[in-house]
């Protein structure tokens, strides 16, 4: 008893319940939430309404601080760039947790930056509100390293990268021209571009039918935690790649179980081939579902 209750103490949730803000539409919903982060000096970088998922959205923003942290760790940490804030009509709120995805994505970095990401996440606190967790948890120890099962991909692995160019801009280059092409059947959610660091990542909405982010969202039934989107395709110096979707999607949704995962047991090849296509390559893999 001791210990269940021990790991419920210190276990670390995705998300943060914020306070509600007026029903109506959930653009309306989006724009006072935008308004709350930008008053607090955050940057509102984009909106997404996903496809087939009417009622919910997704607020992303960033901010200096985080930037600086990110962009000195470099590498994988880039993928923390972003703040994403959930919004639903009925007025409700979640927000990624800072302490949750940055120990992910910051890893052997984080204790060092660890007050900066305090600070952000004591903003976000002020401006949105700080409610219950959700989503599930994870033991903070476990998040450095964090991988759904034994066997399964981490942050680094090397299915992560999709393509590689003579220059930092070139890369960025071209996922920023193939997302305008919308291809893939994507489109360009946000961008966070740190060229001193030679960084990038991109919000990408996926839109293409049984595939497409409201739908398969629905399949496992994670809707109260729209949050978890949009998926991400980065540059780090002059290579392209996104996190491989066995890691990406269970951090986002560590509570949801194998028999859930199996609804979508395509689904980490078929963001191998789409982020491949948005990469400017032709990937394809067919090991890699859930299963």
């Amino acid at each position: 008893m001791l210990l269940v209750f021990s790991t419920s103490v210190w276990a670390v949730s995705p998300y943060i319940q914020g306070d509600a803000v007026p029903a109506g539409t959930v653009q309306a919903v989006a724009n006072s939430v935008e308004t709350k982060l930008k008053n607090a000096g955050f940057k509102v970088v984009g909106k997404y309404f996903p496809k087939d998922l009417a009622g919910h959205g997704v607020v992303v923003a960033t901010d200096d601080a985080m930037l600086r942290e990110v962009g000195a760790s470099g590498g994988y940490a880039v993928l923390g760039a972003a703040i994403r804030v959930g919004v639903k009509a009925n007025g409700s709120v979640a927000y990624t947790n800072p302490d949750y995805w940055q120990r992910a994505y910051l890893r052997r970095d984080f204790e060092k930056r660890e007050p900066a990401v305090k600070a952000v996440q004591e903003r976000l606190k002020g401006a949105l509100g700080a409610g219950k967790p959700q989503g599930g948890d994870e033991l903070p120890a476990n998040l450095a390293s964090y991988r759904y099962m034994i066997g399964m991909e981490r942050v680094d692995s090397p299915k992560n990268k999709l393509a590689e160019y003579d220059s930092f801009n070139e890369a960025v280059k071209v996922v920023r021209d193939n997302l305008a092409k919308g291809v893939g059947k994507t489109s360009k959610v946000y961008e966070i571009v740190l060229p001193d660091r030679k960084l990038a990542v991109f919000g990408v909405a996926m839109n293409d039918g049984a595939n497409s982010d409201g739908e398969w969202l629905k399949k496992i039934e994670m809707q109260e935690n729209v949050a978890g989107l949009p998926y991400e395709i980065y540059v780090v110096g002059n290579e392209v790649g996104a996190p491989h979707g066995r890691f990406r999607i269970a951090l986002a949704f560590p509570d949801v179980g194998m028999g859930q995962f199996m609804r979508i047991s395509s689904l980490p090849n078929v963001i191998i081939e789409t982020m491949s296509a948005v990469a400017g390559t032709d990937k394809k893999s067919t090991t890699d579902a859930w299963q």
